[in-house]
Formats: structure tokens, C-alpha cells, sequence
């Protein structure tokens, strides 16, 4: 029998080698139609007399990323389509769905025949409970191995019989540990915690695979054994008396309850570990198929998932325009941003010309990107060797000439327009015709600085985020005569480099920056009506926020808060600037509060190892209210809510014109609350009606800025969703 995904190749020892390899695909998936397959190849192993165990492996470089788009997709439009038809049907059918994957693992797990696991490379989410579910488990120990869990990352859990067998095998803490967080494990690491048997050289992968069946491998999982004993004993320990009562309290400090796929995993364990395991099963089964009903999966499944890959694929890209191919980028400016961008462009294979005012200034970049890469190989993430190759492909010089044959060249000087524009001039002078040139402003107009371009249609913004080596996000800025190719270039360098780009329409700010601004400017009217600092940080991080809004403006600096104030004043007047904010920053800036790159800010930063703690004077700048008179659900409210109004102000202005840009934008760009999908899908989640109602609240007691605008008003009216009226996918049918 042939297979479209897998090949069959039985040895003389009578062991079959499963190979998967999906035609057309970079990395595996599973699929409806892989697992019907699977649940073919299960029943053809079983009944053919000649095999006696099974290996299973991948044909590519990698084992398999988990489940399909597709497949995720299905089970959403499934509940919608039969809530709407019977609500109590629609459960019980998605109850069904759920357990089709599991159902079948544990087919394999009790098919009678032993089954062995060969790893190479990424092994994440289902392929690892796939893995789980065989008898035998071996790894290569190439440092692409990467083994995980991480559905909680995207809103669910691991329901194909992770949360059962993990703290099986390992050891409740540290089950919990890999699940709650969804973190990567080294082959080396899995081995420890006993999710793997062996981890061998990469050319003894199958060899060693087949030898644990010729060694007389069971074909049997050790709980379906009699006397099987969880690793610790169980839940009915003295160790266990002191896990259970602390991790939901830890869960919590870590979450503030905003994840319940998390929570979701405790209970999966705690619950699993005191019953039969078929009927643990379908205790996860059962909170598999709640979680998939929560706003929450719904939002972080299509945002960071759906939405995130399909972006990352190109799905803003100008259809007819041939793809680039790069031979060599410029970067004007090797101050700590621009050379962090050669950094990632060397990174990726790509030649760079790095370009300052003189030699000096053009080294000391180098110098930033040779300190990068020691970092990295320090940490195992590059070998010396590759470092040495990367740093090979850095040219620093202060000659513009030698941008003379770049594709594209990036400019990243200071935040200034008249140099910005001597910048251009030169860079034009010598910029072969076809090339693109791009600005890293992170608040200039585009199309402002492009006046200063004489082929503004092949000039557009590429705003990258600091630091840049970890930062997943860019902004693609379009400028009104920015072309086609400009764009297609732009979009294609982003992808090179491994970065998710959101495509922006031109303002001051840009979308993420406004979003974040709008966020500090919060924080400055709380500063101002006397709640305590430590409530809004606190406040922040119980939103979902990762980093509170008097720490951020630290981080991005206080004087650059106070630079945007006298621009947007330079330009559109005083009335652009709330005047007790400008006092407040200029307190701030004049007594050298800068931020952390000067020790003090709203946080003052002792040295190390002493932590960071609140400027005592915060206190004392204006009167303070007394802690219980300040309610914390409002101040949650109060912070996400005008993120995602500022958020809908620039869908109307035309800013945002694709929903699935401003969420994953959010997300990426600043760490908007990951569990709401992102700024649009928060006003979805909740409903625009109840949003616009919970605008007007707050407007009537902290100012005018809480409005909802003309948009929203409108689509609360005719009962409509920022998905629904923007819909992209729509979009991409009529295209």
C-alpha cells in the first residue's frame, strides 16, 4: 500500500521505517488526512506478520511542528456552524473532535506491537504527543533539536495526551513546568526528565531506533503495566502536599489568572494522576474541549498563530512583483540600532556595508555586532566558527561608494530631519536605479522625509524595535508614493532576516508607538490624580502587560517622551500636548531622570545585583490617594482600554487597514495583554457594543480621550466586529 505523506520500508529484522515526509512542505504537519493515514499504517503494521516493531521518523530536517492550520481552523468554524444550530449538539461534537487525535495515539500506544520514536530536529506540540504515545523515544543530539509543548503559548493545551503521559514520565514539578510554559527542551534536557530514552549522534538516529526493538522493546506503556507508580508516588505525598496547595498560587502570580488553558493543565494533572489512564484521558478530553470554547483560545489561537504565520508568509506582499534577492545591504548610521540591524542581516547569510561619518564610528559598530555574536555563541546559540562567518560578512566604512551595488539600503541615523535628509542625498548619489532605500525612523512621517528622496516611490519606513536581535516585530511603512516593488522588497527583507512585519499606512508614530505612547500618557494622568506607582505597574501586569508603563517609558527613555512632546508641538501646535504631562516629563528630564541608560528615571538603578525599585519622589510630586480608595479593576480597564481605542482611532484614519496587522502588532511590538489576541480582538472579544459602553464610563470620569470615535460607534449601531467589517480574509477572496 502506498501513502501520500508516508513511505513504508520493512528491513530483514522485520522492522518497518516509517518515514514521514509531507510533499510540498518544509516541516510536517499533522493533518486529518496524516492521521488517517497513520490510523491505516497502525492497522497494516498490526496485521502483517512479518513486522515486528515500528520506527517512525521524518524525511526532512525536521520531525514535525505539530498541527496544521487547517486542521486548528476546522474545530473553531465547526463550533461556530453548530452552535448556531443546536448549542448542546455543538459541544458534544466538538467533544468527538477533540478526541480523534488522542483517540488515536493511544491506538498506536496499545496496537501490540512496539513502536519507536527517531527525532531529529523540531518535535513540537502533537508530534511530541505522537512521539509520547510510541514505546520508545530516541533523539539526535544535533543543537536543532528542540523538543516542546507550547499550545499554552497560543491559549490551549497539550489535549492529545500530554498533560497525562509528561507527568508520567517526569516528575510532577517539572511536567508542569514544561506544559505551563511551553518551553523548549534540548534533546539532553528531555533525556533527564526521562521523555527520552536515548539521544544519540544524528547518523545513529535510526540504527539506534531499531536496535531498542531488536533488544526486546515492550510493546507496552509502563501505566498500562501492573504496579505502575507515578515518578514521586502520586498526589497523595508528603512532596505532593507541598506542590499542590503552592502552583496554582504560583500560577497565578505568574498569569493573574489570565490564562485559563494554563490553569486548565493543573487541574488535567492533578485530576489525571489519581485515575485509570483511559479515564484521564477523557478528564483532558473533557477540558480540552471547554478550553477551545474560551475567548481567550479563540483570540490567541487566530493572532498568535494563524494570523502570525500567515503574515510571516507574505500575506501583504503586492502580488506580480519577482522576488529579491539580495546581494548586499547598506546600513547608514552604526550607532547600537544600526548595527544591530547588520547584525540580523549578516545573520541571515546576507552581505552588509555598515556606514558612518568615519572609520571610527563605523568600527565601533562592528564592534556592537562582534559583542552580539559573543553572546551568542557564550550561550551555544551559534558555533565560533559560524560567528567568525557572520562577522566576515560586516563591512564597516565611512565610504558611501561602497553602496554603489546594494539592493537596499536602510537608514538609521538619529531621529533628526535635516540630517535624515542629508543622509538621503548621499546615499541617492550613488544608489544603483532599481534599489530601495529605507528609513528606521520610529515617529518621523515617511512621506515628509521622502520630499527629500528624487524617487520617492521606491522610498518606504522599515521600523525595527530595540533590541533587534529579539525583537520578532518590524513596521513596514508605506509613504503616499511608495510603489509596489518599494514594498515587495521591503516585505521580502523582513522575511530574509526571520521577522514578522505588520504593513502601516504613514502618521506620526507610525501604529505601535502611538499604541504605546498612548499607554504611558495613561500612566501620566494616574501619576497626576495621586495613585501610587506601584499600583500602575501592578495594575499593568495584572492586565496581562509584561512590562508596566513607568518602566517602558524607561526602557525607550524619559527624554525621548519629552524630544515627541516638542516635535508634535514643533508641528502641530501646543494644543497637540497635554501641558501637565509636558511639566511632568520636564521635571523628570531636568533633574537628569532620564531613564535606565542614565540610573534614574521614574525607577532608580542601583548596581548590580540590587534590583531596580520605584523613585521614592513619585510620591511627593503630586497628592497621593490612599491605596483603598483606588479600585484596581478600573486601572486594567483604564490601561488596556486606551491602547485598543488609540488602536481603532488609527483603523479609522486609515492607518491599519488589515485587523490581523493591528493584533499581532500589538502583541509583538509591546506585549499587549497575549491573551486578549491583541488590541482589535480585545474590543471583539468583550463585543464593540460593550466596549463603546465601557468608553463612555470612563470618559465621563478621565476626560474626553476616552470617547469612542465615529467607527465605533457606527459598528456598535449595526452590531458588527472589527473581523467581520475588516475582514482579511475576505479581502484576500475578492482579490
Amino acid at each position: 500500500m502506498t501513502y501520500k505523506n508516508f513511505t513504508i520500508e520493512t528491513d530483514v529484522d522485520g522492522i518497518a521505517l516509517v518515514t514521514w515526509d509531507m510533499p510540498g512542505k518544509s516541516m510536517n504537519v499533522l493533518t486529518v488526512e496524516v492521521m488517517d493515514e497513520l490510523d491505516t499504517i497502525i492497522d497494516q503494521t498490526v496485521a502483517d506478520s512479518v513486522v515486528k516493531g515500528v520506527v517512525i521518523t521524518s524525511g526532512k530536517s525536521s520531525f514535525s511542528g505539530g498541527a496544521d492550520l487547517s486542521m486548528i481552523k476546522s474545530m473553531f468554524t465547526l463550533q461556530q456552524e453548530e452552535k448556531a444550530k443546536d448549542p448542546a449538539q455543538a459541544v458534544e461534537k466538538l467533544f468527538a473532535l477533540t478526541g480523534q487525535m488522542s483517540g488515536l495515539f493511544r491506538k498506536l500506544e496499545t496496537c501490540g506491537k512496539p513502536w519507536v520514536s527517531a527525532i531529529n530536529g523540531t518535535c513540537m506540540g502533537g508530534a511530541f504527543e505522537l512521539s509520547l504515545s510510541c514505546h520508545g523515544r530516541v533523539a539526535s543530539n544535533a543543537k536543532s533539536v528542540k523538543i516542546a509543548l507550547p499550545e499554552v503559548k497560543v491559549g490551549i493545551f497539550p489535549g492529545a495526551g500530554g498533560t497525562q503521559r509528561v507527568p508520567r514520565l517526569a516528575n510532577t514539578q517539572d511536567a508542569l513546568q514544561m506544559m505551563t510554559t511551553g518551553s523548549s527542551l534540548s534533546a539532553a534536557r528531555a533525556k533527564a526528565m526521562n521523555l527520552l530514552h536515548q539521544v544519540v549522534a544524528p547518523e545513529d538516529l535510526i540504527s539506534a531506533a531499531k536496535q531498542m526493538i531488536k533488544d526486546g522493546l515492550k510493546p507496552v506503556a509502563p501505566w498500562d503495566e501492573k504496579g505502575f507508580k507515578v515518578p514521586g508516588g502520586g498526589i497523595w505525598t508528603p512532596a505532593s502536599a507541598q506542590l499542590w496547595p503552592a502552583a496554582p498560587a504560583i500560577l497565578r502570580r505568574e498569569t493573574a489568572g489570565n490564562y485559563p488553558a494554563a490553569l486548565a493543565i493543573l487541574k488535567c494533572v492533578y485530576e489525571g494522576l489519581q485515575l485509570p489512564f483511559d479515564t484521564a484521558l477523557k478528564v483532558e478530553q473533557r477540558y480540552f474541549t471547554h478550553i477551545l470554547q474560551t475567548t481567550e483560545a479563540f483570540s490567541m489561537i487566530r493572532s498568535l498563530f494563524i494570523s502570525m504565520q500567515e503574515l510571516g508568509k507574505g500575506a501583504r506582499r503586492p502580488a506580480g512583483v519577482p522576488k529579491a534577492e539580495f546581494r548586499k545591504i547598506g546600513i547608514v548610521g552604526a550607532g547600537f540600532m544600526g548595527a544591530s540591524i547588520g547584525y540580523v542581516t549578516a545573520a541571515a547569510g546576507i552581505p552588509v556595508v555598515l556606514i558612518d561619518r568615519d572609520q571610527e564610528a563605523a568600527d565601533r559598530g562592528k564592534t556592537v555586532c562582534e559583542s552580539l555574536v559573543s553572546g551568542s555563541v557564550a550561550k551555544g546559540r551559534i558555533s565560533k566558527e559560524e560567528g567568525e562567518k557572520l562577522l566576515s560578512l560586516i563591512t564597516p566604512t565611512p565610504d558611501y561608494a561602497a553602496l554603489a551595488d546594494a539592493d537596499l539600503v536602510i537608514e538609521a541615523v538619529f531621529e533628526d530631519r535635516d540630517v535624515k535628509k542629508a543622509v538621503t542625498e548621499k546615499v541617492e548619489a550613488v544608489l544603483p536605479e532599481g534599489a530601495i532605500y529605507a528609513s528606521n525612523t520610529s515617529t518621523l512621517p515617511i512621506t515628509g522625509l521622502a520630499k527629500n528622496s528624487s524617487r520617492p516611490a521606491q522610498f518606504i519606513g522599515i521600523h525595527f524595535f530595540s533590541p533587534v536581535e529579539k525583537m520578532m516585530l518590524t513596521e513596514v511603512i508605506l509613504g503616499k508614493d511608495t510603489g509596489d516593488k518599494a514594498l515587495a522588497v521591503a516585505l521580502d527583507y523582513v522575511a530574509a532576516i526571520r521577522k514578522t512585519p505588520i504593513v502601516v499606512n504613514d502618521t506620526r508614530g507610525f501604529y505601535v508607538n502611538r499604541c504605546v505612547f498612548r499607554y504611558i500618557g495613561e500612566a501620566y494622568d494616574m501619576l497626576i490624580e495621586g495613585v501610587p506607582a506601584a499600583m500602575i505597574e501592578n495594575a499593568a501586569k495584572m492586565a496581562g502587560m509584561p512590562v508596566g508603563p513607568l518602566s517602558l517609558n524607561d526602557e525607550v527613555a524619559v527624554d525621548l517622551s519629552y524630544k515627541i512632546f516638542n516635535a508634535a508641538i514643533a508641528d502641530l501646535g501646543p494644543q497637540s500636548v497635554d501641558p501637565r504631562h509636558m511639566e511632568l516629563v520636564t521635571k523628570l528630564v531636568e533633574d537628569g531622570r532620564l531613564g535606565r541608560k542614565s540610573a534614574k528615571g521614574f525607577y532608580d538603578y542601583p548596581p548590580k545585583p540590587a534590583k531596580k525599585r520605584l523613585w521614592p519622589g513619585l510620591k511627593d510630586l503630586y497628592p497621593q490617594q490612599r491605596p483603598e480608595d483606588v479600585d484596581v479593576k478600573v486601572l486594567k480597564e483604564r490601561l488596556l482600554v486606551t491602547i485598543a481605542l488609540e488602536a481603532a482611532r488609527t483603523v479609522e484614519e486609515g492607518i491599519v487597514t488589515d485587523p490581523r496587522e493591528a493584533d499581532v502588532g500589538s502583541i509583538l511590538g509591546f506585549g499587549f495583554a497575549p491573551y486578549t489576541g491583541g488590541t482589535l480582538s480585545y474590543i471583539d472579544g468583550m463585543g464593540v457594543k460593550t466596549f463603546v459602553a465601557l468608553c463612555e464610563t470612563l470618559a465621563q470620569r478621565y476626560g474626553d480621550h476616552y470617547r469612542p470615535t465615529p467607527l465605533l460607534l457606527d459598528m456598535a449601531a449595526k452590531d458588527e466586529s472589527f473581523y467581520g467589517r475588516f475582514d482579511p480574509f475576505g479581502k484576500k477572496a475578492a482579490a
